[in-house]
């Protein structure tokens, strides 16, 4: 659709000639309910009057919106003809006075996609939930706006409901005469306006604080769900999160929190983890477990909502120019939900997932050929769209870890404190967060931007151990080596760790050095002398942002001893490291998958546990060489067996076990003890067998053909729910028949009748590791059909079918062969639907080299 995707420099141009000074949005939403009016998509009534200044009386611009129709337009008082200045995604507006007033009145459609104005059916009791998605760039699905971050206003929104309904906006709402009336917003951007509407379940609370000069903050608080999670929903521990949140951010930035309530809505078919819309945040409703979970699920959930909390300061109040810049909140947002939780609740080894989880996307991410220095080269919204990556996120989160340990705590805080009151309800680049942290920490930030900021690529360090002939160390280096495609070297300060067998039979720590890398070789001058150690850590407590190499003593050391290593964070940065040198083919994938069989079970961190669990599946299914896959599957099931019947009964690392194990389960004895406990005739001691897990045992079941569509059909019926629905169309596409796999295809790219989260339940449920030969077909039908499901669907959809879909199960030279020959023959497609086929496909070479690895370990 043309005008579509808003281009930077359009931006610019809007930005310099308007000034926003208000909107007021009206929405009609009473036909959400009830039986749709005639063909087409389902809409409701949106009018907008925007009220803005030109400095150049007499010049042209446009207005955001894609809508369905267009009824009305208005410009200070003269009606236009919506025919002649609307063309589905921008309305041209021209001869502009130096003050300005726009009326547009429109129908714009509810989605199905997880973008703009979301509509859920729930099919449990046929209730209809509304919420709001909009980042990027889909508040223009909602209402008439000026669609970039910079062109930022208060805003009052007013909704009328179904009867028994509730409707919630970024301020504080109430119904007078039949309409919600909300309070007008502080100046905030387009993007993170919202409106949540439907039977929600709601519960409230308060927080309430004393501010320095004496005054009292009080923060009205809510917390919402669907009526059927309901039951699940532990309100208490979301609000206790809240609350220390909202301590530690009183305490450290010294701007009290600026946006009056705050509401924070757990909604269905959620395409992202959250979103933080001031006053009004948004969750996936996953984040409330219907079963059994471990602590790795909530200290997960507690994550997300400090990550979310951290953005009304690092976003909301402060907020980037341009997405260039994007990196100023999502890296902040990442770094402080970490370190926020870890100091503020009871979740004080954040900083190990941390190293383990957040950083190992940053890792992949960095090594794709579509890496890009933090602050990134965003030309238009698709760019930004796939810029929400984990360079953005987790690369920069921990490039800030990195620049904390570079300048101080303190520095860094007084920094942040001095920015927020520099630039309150402004936008920002680069230099202005800069600027204030030259201010506070007296070092010269442009070098370590340049270094860390604005240069791409991940630097791996090795250590380099010299002894004297008392078998004490004469000298110990740091090799800093880089990618020839990305040759930047950086300054590191990194912690050198020496570890050594205790008489317990540990390995503990016994000397450390902090020591700045910069260079190829750096010395550690301040560990000669010591006794020579059976590992030496580089990058120990995990202060630098690397890949982490071992010289050959310390890589025979963890291949005997890692489950010995008594520190959670150093064991968990040994097996990240041993994780990147399988993913870079420089050990096998048969070895990763042994260590994991021979140390997983003593890995005390469930967050850890469960990672190495999701690694070594990825081991097997991308990395080994094929002839030794069935091997591999079989020793993993039979590992996990037996520590799932070792586990303590009821324990956390039980549960982890159970789904690893049927995660891995294919020989028949397996799938028949996953149907006696399913049917209740088996039993494991403690195990208990929730809803959850029943559909875990039928996504594996499914696989092998030993659960049919009549089984399914019998499980949803005992499970008729929103989930129960995502599970069962897994399930069904999960199952082992040409079929099967023709109909899920169908399903997803020549229809678009599914709404994104069962999109996403029916690509899960097609790809299946142990069905390559019936997805093989499909290869060249995905490179056929990937331009044309870009160009027709939306860009949420066209993501998840594009990622999703990728044949990486037909792992041979041929289909690299057929990826290579749809870019050469594609220049001219759409970039960021070419980035995707080009990460994709680094991903599939990156396997081969690791199978062609592993097939030469086994001589």
């Amino acid at each position: 659709m043309p005008g579509e995707n808003l281009s930077r420099d359009e931006a610019r141009e809007r930005a310099g000639l308007l000034s926003v000074d208000g909107y007021e949005v009206a929405l009609d939403l009473r036909s959400a309910v009830g039986e749709a009016d005639g063909e087409g998509p389902r809409t409701f009534r949106s009018v907008t009057t925007i009220r803005f200044r030109a400095n150049e009386p007499g010049a042209a611009t446009f207005v955001d919106l894609i809508a369905p129709s267009v009824t009305a337009v208005s410009l200070n008082g003269e009606d236009l003809d919506p025919a002649a200045v609307f063309d589905g995604s921008r309305i041209r507006v021209e001869g502009l006075a130096e003050e300005n007033e726009l009326i547009v009145d429109a129908r714009c459609a509810y989605s199905r996609t997880g973008e703009g104005m979301h509509r859920f059916v729930d099919p449990e009791d046929g209730e209809v939930y509304l919420y709001t998605q909009y980042e990027p760039a889909d508040a223009r699905r909602v209402f008439a706006n000026f669609e970039q971050p910079d062109l930022k206003a208060p805003y009052r929104f007013s909704a009328q409901a179904p009867e028994g309904w509730t409707v919630w906006s970024n301020g504080v709402g109430e119904l007078v005469d039949g309409v919600w009336q909300f309070a007008e917003t502080k100046p905030i951007s387009t993007y993170i306006t919202a409106v949540v509407a439907g039977p929600y379940h709601y519960v409230t609370d308060s927080y309430e604080r004393v501010l320095e000069d004496g005054s009292k903050l009080v923060v009205p608080l809510g917390a919402m769900c669907r009526k059927g999670l309901a039951p699940y929903f532990d309100a208490d521990d979301v609000f206790l999160v809240t609350k220390q949140g909202l301590d530690f951010f009183h305490e450290h930035f010294d701007y009290p929190y600026p946006f009056g309530k705050y509401d924070q809505a757990f909604v269905p078919e959620y395409n992202l983890g959250a979103m933080e819309n001031p006053g009004m945040v948004t969750f996936r409703e996953e984040f409330i477990f219907r079963g059994k979970v471990t602590q790795a699920s909530y200290e997960r959930r507690a994550n997300v909502i400090l990550h979310e909390m951290a953005h009304m300061w690092f976003g909301d109040l402060v907020t980037m120019q341009w997405w260039d810049d994007l990196w100023l909140k999502e890296s902040f947002a990442d770094f402080m939900g970490s370190f926020s939780m870890v100091e503020a609740t009871r979740f004080s080894n954040g900083w190990i997932t941390f190293a383990n989880n957040r950083k190992a996307w940053a890792y992949r991410a960095d090594q794709l050929p579509s890496t890009h220095p933090v602050t990134a080269d965003i030309r238009d919204l698709e760019d930004a769209k796939l810029n929400f990556d984990g360079i953005t996120y987790a690369k920069g989160a921990s490039v800030l870890k990195q620049l904390v340990a570079y300048v101080g705590r303190d520095a860094f805080l007084e920094g942040a404190r001095r920015y927020f009151k520099r630039h309150a309800y402004g936008n920002t680049r680069l230099g202005d967060l800069l600027s204030v942290l030259e201010e506070t920490s007296g070092r010269d930030m442009a070098s370590w931007s340049r270094s860390w900021l604005q240069t791409a690529g991940v630097n791996s360090l090795t250590p380099q151990v010299i002894l004297n002939s008392e078998g004490r160390i004469t000298e110990l280096a740091v090799i800093q080596e880089a990618a020839e495609s990305h040759p930047e070297l950086r300054p590191h300060r990194v912690a050198v760790g020496l570890y050594r067998r205790t008489p317990e039979g540990t390995l503990e720590r016994y000397a450390r050095a902090e020591v700045d890398v910069d260079g190829p070789r750096s010395v550690v001058g301040e560990l000669a002398g010591a006794e020579a150690p059976e590992l030496v850590l580089v990058n120990d407590d995990d202060l630098t942002y690397c890949k982490i190499r071992f010289d050959e003593n310390s890589l025979s050391a963890l291949r005997e001893r890692l489950g010995d290593i008594s520190d959670p964070l150093a064991r968990a940065l040994c097996w990240s490291a041993l994780w990147n040198l399988t993913r870079d083919a420089l050990m096998p994938a048969r070895d990763f998958v042994g260590l994991v069989l021979r140390f997983a079970g003593r890995e005390s961190d469930i967050g850890v546990l469960q990672m190495l669990h999701s690694w070594a599946q990825s081991a097997l299914a991308h990395y080994a060489a094929p002839q030794w896959r069935e091997e591999g599957g079989r020793l993993l099931a039979g590992g996990a067996l037996r520590e799932l019947r070792n586990a303590e009964p009821g324990s956390q690392h039980q549960l982890t076990w159970a789904r690893f194990f049927t995660s891995v389960a294919s020989e028949a004895a397996d799938l028949q003890l996953l149907q006696g406990l399913l049917a209740g005739s088996a039993k494991i001691d403690g195990l208990e067998i929730d809803q959850e897990l029943r559909w875990s045992f039928l996504d594996t079941l499914s696989t092998y053909g030993a659960a049919d569509e009549a089984v399914l059909g019998a499980e949803l019926a005992r499970d008729d729910t929103a989930s129960g629905k995502r599970h069962q169309v897994r399930c069904l596409a999960a199952r082992p028949s040409g079929a099967v796999k023709a109909q899920a295809w169908a399903q997803v790219v020549e229809s678009d009748a599914l709404s994104n989260a069962l999109v996403e339940a029916v690509i899960a449920g097609f790809q299946q590791p142990s069905q390559r030969a019936l997805t093989e077909p499909y290869a060249q039908k995905y490179f056929a059909v990937i331009e044309r499901v870009w160009d027709e669907r939306s860009i949420q959809i066209g993501m998840d079918v594009v990622r999703g879909l990728f044949p990486s199960l037909q792992d041979s030279t041929a289909t690299l062969e057929q990826a290579d020959a749809w870019l050469s023959g594609h220049e001219g497609a759409a970039p960021a639907l070419r980035r995707l086929v080009l990460e994709a496909r680094d991903d599939l070479a990156r396997a081969l080299r690791a199978q062609a690895c592993d097939e030469a370990a086994a001589g």
